[in-house]
């Protein structure tokens, strides 16, 4: 047996979370028997959309999400000690892992090579984020050149990849975020015009920066925000529906805003969700893709590395509470 720890709900979430609804516990994470093998995490994930599949969790229950481990012990010929992987099992410094017995939950990969690159990458811009923005913009939105495309939440791991991506393609790109610290950094990465919605309205930035309508909307926010951004659509614009950060803490006691229905019939609007686990296909793909960027120097990214598993919660309610530029993971 070897003591891991790992971080579970302490007490039930209820409107937005606080470091006293998390507990941190010991557990036991036996030797690996034949065809199995142990791993160490190196690197965790905390992502905002993390917080809805709290609300229905009862207590006790461990706190989801992906990380980078390293194969420690094994008895499995097929992942070697040494091995990186990426792998969705949990809030966990230890995880043992039987491949007949895995649960799909667990959404286990090997890292390829990133060029000498920290293998963090894969939690970011070379992970679920990249990916997402990569897919998300191109199979929905289909931008053309030319095309004005609006990214809301874009001062994350996601949105700034959305718009350097829209950039490549030679979209005109707005970004909408809520620090002026982020509006600088997106104009420094080629966004065209980027807007604090705390500080600036939405309808006369929006009239400023796109006097002749939207023709892409990626979504990261939803809310008043995009009912409001949904007004400045061209006819036939297309939408991706990717996030609701702008409600994760209400759970069920949602607040009322106008339909946004309207627009999108008057305006013949394509609108659709999306979730980047439906296209596991074209995943490598897609990060051979941003990696290929990286190195050209079309696609930059940000993390901050906080230090210690034990910062978890931390970690976790400041990107909840969007006060990080890029990518925030946890080095353990």
């Amino acid at each position: 047996m070897v003591m891991a720890k790992a971080w579970v709900i302490g007490k039930t979430f209820d409107g937005a979370p606080t470091e006293s609804n998390f507990r941190l516990i010991e557990e036991d994470v036996p030797a690996p028997k034949q065809g199995e093998f142990a791993c160490e995490a190196l690197y965790l994930s905390v992502n905002p959309y993390e917080r809805r599949s709290s609300d229905t969790a009862p207590v006790g229950s461990p706190l989801m999400g992906y990380q980078v481990a390293r194969v420690t012990e094994s008895k499995n010929s097929e992942y070697p000690v040494g091995t990186v992987l990426q792998l969705y099992c949990g809030w966990r410094t230890r995880s043992l892992i039987n491949t007949k017995e895995i649960p799909k939950v667990v959404k286990m990969t090997k890292l390829p090579d990133f060029g000498g690159k920290e293998p963090s990458l894969a939690l970011g811009v070379l992970g679920i984020p990249g990916v997402t923005a990569y897919l998300g913009l191109l199979d929905v939105c289909e931008p053309k050149a030319g095309e004005t495309v609006l990214v809301s939440g874009s001062g994350g791991a996601l949105g700034s990849v959305v718009g350097q991506i829209a950039k490549i393609k030679g979209c005109k790109v707005i970004g909408i975020v809520g620090s002026n610290k982020k509006c600088d950094w997106l104009k420094s990465l080629g966004f065209d015009h980027v807007f604090n919605y705390r500080e600036a309205k939405v309808d006369d930035a929006l009239k400023s920066a796109a006097p002749n309508g939207v023709d892409c909307f990626f979504d990261n926010v939803g809310g008043e925000l995009s009912y409001r951004v949904l007004q400045h659509m061209n006819n036939f614009g297309r939408v991706n529906v990717c996030g609701a950060m702008s409600s994760y803490n209400y759970g069920d006691k949602q607040p009322l805003i106008p339909s946004p229905f309207i627009a999108c019939m008057c305006k013949r609007l394509k609108i659709q969700g999306f979730s980047v686990l439906d296209h596991a296909d074209k995943f490598e793909e897609s990060r051979t893709q941003i990696l290929k960027w990286i190195n050209e120097g079309k696609v930059k990214y940000r993390e901050e590395v906080q230090h210690g598993f034990e910062k978890m919660p931390h970690a976790f309610l400041t990107a909840l509470k969007g006060n990080v530029a890029g990518k925030i993971i946890v080095k353990v």
